[in-house]
């Protein structure tokens, strides 16, 4: 090598960093690394909800985990109803045995309801500790004082749930379905009565089907409850508030979009209650959500948007 060219080198070694050099040494037109999905949309984080009462072949509990463990469940939320009371240890088991977690439980509005008792007898006896999903209701408030009197009734009603659960070792969330207990802001409120009360670690359960209020200030909405939310469930959302698959709305991926760039990392759940096989239905929130992932890694990289015609999977 010439000694101009030794001496070149020399001065570009001690001026460039090294991987600034290999970079140069690529060869031109490479393509870019492919963006990864975050974590949160991995199949070990996902859980299955409202499958039990809304599958159209009305499978019992072991066909139930076997139809999850397929899909690649390993993550189950159970929405019972009056007829599976008998069989709740029977669902217990059925997962466990194929190692699914039971991550969460619907449960009573009212500590005084005695399915709550059969619910923590039935934990107890199996040594799990589900997350109990509390609903509520109730009409819309019209004054300051009305508010603050709501408010104080619903931490009061939580608290007798928090205490009852607190043997179990099973953390109360609050679950937004419908009604004034169905705003973000009022579950916020009652969260921060409880925590006045000295009652902490109540958290929330957000689903897109029941936020459809929420969607035209989603990240306003989101930085307000993201502290407190311990799961999300998905859906298509669309104004007409439709209950359809993730991928199938035009406003879900904005929406996921501000829950990935927010950093949280909480379990997303897909649920199977717009009926029919459910198997098929949480087969096309799989696919939907995966398009939807790819999407927020890198847009345009999703390929072809999931089309569900009638009898596709």
């Amino acid at each position: 090598m010439a000694p101009m060219i030794r001496h070149s080198l020399s001065l570009l070694r001690r001026r460039v960093p090294l991987a600034c050099l290999m970079l140069l040494a690529l060869p031109a037109g490479l393509p870019a690394a492919p963006a990864t999905p975050s974590p949160i949309f991995a199949r070990t984080n996902l859980t299955a909800w409202c499958v039990v009462p809304f599958d159209a072949k009305t499978r019992g509990s072991v066909e139930r985990a076997e139809m999850l463990h397929r899909l690649g469940f390993q993550h189950f939320a159970y929405d019972w109803r009056e007829k599976d009371v008998a069989s709740f240890d029977a669902e217990i088991e059925a997962v466990t045995a194929r190692h699914i977690h039971l991550a969460a439980w619907w449960f009573p509005t009212d500590a005084a309801d005695p399915h709550a008792r059969s619910i923590l007898e039935a934990i107890g006896r199996h040594g799990v500790h589900p997350q109990l999903w509390v609903m509520g209701g109730g009409p819309e408030t019209h004054s300051e004082a009305e508010q603050t009197s709501r408010v104080a009734a619903e931490a009061t009603r939580i608290a007798a749930i928090v205490a009852l659960a607190a043997p179990s070792g099973c953390a109360v969330e609050l679950y937004n379905h419908n009604g004034w207990f169905g705003k973000p802001d009022n579950e916020l409120a009652v969260i921060a009565e409880l925590a006045r009360r000295g009652l902490r670690g109540v958290g929330m359960v957000y689903n897109f089907s029941h936020g459809h209020a929420d969607m035209a200030d989603f990240p306003a909405v989101w930085r307000r409850m993201q502290p407190a939310v311990v799961a999300v469930n998905v859906t298509g959302m669309v104004a007409d508030e439709r209950l359809i698959p993730p991928s199938q709305g035009d406003r879900e991926l904005a929406m996921l979009r501000t829950i990935v760039e927010s950093g949280w990392q909480g379990p997303v759940g897909l649920i199977a209650e717009q009926g029919g096989d459910a198997e098929v239905t949480l087969g096309r929130g799989l696919r939907g959500l995966d398009w939807l992932a790819r999407e927020l890694a890198a847009p345009g990289s999703g390929g072809e948007r999931p089309c569900f015609d009638a009898g596709q999977r």
